[in-house]
């Protein structure tokens, strides 16, 4: 005897929906074998997954929300940017939940929220000050600037029992100088000069130290006491991890023509969306100041060469301005650069206290060229009684007579003068050999700057504006500049017209 179908009208709704529950279970997203799914599973704290495009970027952070997090956020830079995740996401939940258009929130039926957010500005980030997530999920993180990440960071918590809090970035390698914190921030996957390299998916850990970061050797809490005197706290360190993806782990993008796309893309761009490679070749912008191969070989020559038997020849100041900047030394023996040092504004709060950094690290007859604008102006007051005619304020807004080594262009103000020397003096033509010391973030500082020309001469982009570009102060490069300006020919005429002020 057949048996007769069962009357789905008749059901109870508890029925209904319950069945309807086990059927969205068992269609419910999965991540794919391979990358895709140790990235799901890792226990990293903060985690980058992608590198190359085609990976599953977009659907491991929809798929995190969806299944493993009480309240998501994923951020894109720009709104207009989110239209290919949203369209994503329409697909995934479909009859799952709803979605509120004004407030980019997806609500699900099981409770779990999913939002869209976007930080085009320095600022923007504030906005989202105080409103925890489980999830802080990033599309394309080199596209954002490093404070607006760190600020949205500090606030991943959650308020229910047992559920995990983490951090999934995704992304492609850097084009521009803007993105290359991610390098920095992720170094032992990414970087290849990183002497203990990490690999794809093994956890280290990173926490805080007197305002610098630092990697530590393991999870474990331990005490520290800050250098400002302030009370003992407890260090809880975080863990990060790179897990690369390629097309190759997407069996549904293998069955399209999107592996053909990227491989005829030109380069660099080919090997950095095909391969995730990111020291392809980086090409600088045609009115960056100083070129990254001129800075490259400069670091290059430092690793080649000892420290020299020379007194010291100059020190180089950037004075913090308070909040996240930095006092930075800049210590030149000649045409060796040293490790440049570094001070959190904190410890450096004022006038004396930059003065009395200057002068236990200064060694010899060294002369001291600093930063005069702001706090500068009292660190140049309190050095003079001491150093004399051994100290020279700088001014960048000041007015510039010099010319560039062709004699036919002149400067629109000291600043564009100083970083148009050092650029001068890198110049493989020059036979300066200058060596500097290989630290990123230094390279960074002096292959970020940007040029124009201008009615009054050569304009180096304002400080205001590198720092709008990338998210922080190019304090290291500028410290540089000034501790090899007054090394060349401008150290004679800038001292006598300071000495001719004084006297006058």
């Amino acid at each position: 005897m057949l048996k007769s179908k069962p009357n789905w009208q008749s059901w109870e709704p508890k029925k209904k929906l319950a069945l309807l529950r086990r059927l969205r279970e068992q269609t419910a997203w999965k991540p794919l074998p391979g990358p895709q799914t140790l990235a799901y599973h890792s226990q990293a704290d903060i985690l980058f997954y992608g590198g190359a495009a085609g990976g599953g970027k977009t659907d491991l952070l929809l798929g995190l929300a969806h299944t493993a997090h009480d309240r998501s956020i994923i951020f894109r830079r720009e709104y207009p940017q989110l239209m290919g995740i949203q369209t994503r996401a329409k697909e995934m939940f479909r009859g799952r939940g709803r979605y509120n258009g004004q407030d980019h929130l997806w609500t699900l039926e099981d409770g779990r929220e999913i939002e869209f957010g976007a930080c085009q500005l320095l600022g923007d980030e504030q906005k989202y000050q105080g409103r925890p997530h489980s999830l802080k999920a990033f599309d394309e993180i080199t596209h954002f600037l490093e404070p607006q990440f760190r600020f949205l960071c500090g606030w991943l918590r959650s308020t229910t029992p047992g559920q995990r809090c983490r951090v999934v970035a995704a992304g492609n390698p850097p084009t521009d100088p803007e993105g290359e914190w991610v390098v920095q921030f992720f170094r032992p996957w990414l970087d290849e000069t990183h002497p203990n390299p990490a690999l794809p998916g093994e956890l280290r850990w990173f926490t805080t130290l007197d305002g610098v970061e630092v990697e530590v050797d393991g999870p474990e809490p331990f005490w520290h006491t800050p250098k400002d005197g302030g009370g003992r706290e407890l260090i809880r360190p975080m863990s990060r991890t790179f897990i690369p993806a390629r097309v190759e782990d997407n069996r549904y993008l293998m069955r399209t023509n999107y592996k053909a796309n990227l491989q005829a893309l030109p380069e660099p761009l080919r090997s950095k969306m095909l391969s995730g490679d990111f020291q392809a070749g980086k090409e600088d912008n045609p009115y960056q100041v100083i070129p990254t191969e001129w800075v490259k070989a400069a670091q290059a020559r430092w690793n080649d060469r000892p420290k020299p038997e020379l007194p010291m020849t100059s020190m180089g100041v950037d004075v913090a301005r308070g909040g996240r900047d930095r006092t930075i030394l800049a210590p030149r023996y000649g045409n060796w650069f040293d490790q440049v040092l570094t001070f959190p504004g904190s410890s450096t709060p004022d006038g004396p206290a930059v003065a009395t950094l200057v002068l236990q690290n200064r060694t010899g007859n060294a002369m001291v060229q600093l930063d005069v604008i702001g706090v500068g102006g009292s660190v140049l007051d309190h050095l003079r009684p001491v150093l004399e005619d051994r100290v020279v304020g700088l001014n960048g807004a000041e007015g510039s007579k010099a010319t560039d080594k062709s004699g036919q262009l002149g400067f629109r103000n000291r600043r564009a003068e100083m970083y148009w020397m050092l650029r001068e003096a890198l110049d493989p033509t020059s036979g300066q050999d200058l060596a500097l010391p290989p630290d990123r973030e230094l390279g960074v500082d002096l292959c970020t700057p940007l040029w124009k020309l201008t009615a009054q001469g050569i304009q180096v982009e304002a400080k205001e504006d590198i720092i709008k570009r990338i998210g922080r102060s190019p304090d290291k490069g500028d410290a540089v500049v000034y501790a090899h300006y007054l090394g060349g020919d401008a150290w004679t005429s800038l001292v006598n017209e300071d000495l001719r002020g004084r006297t006058a």
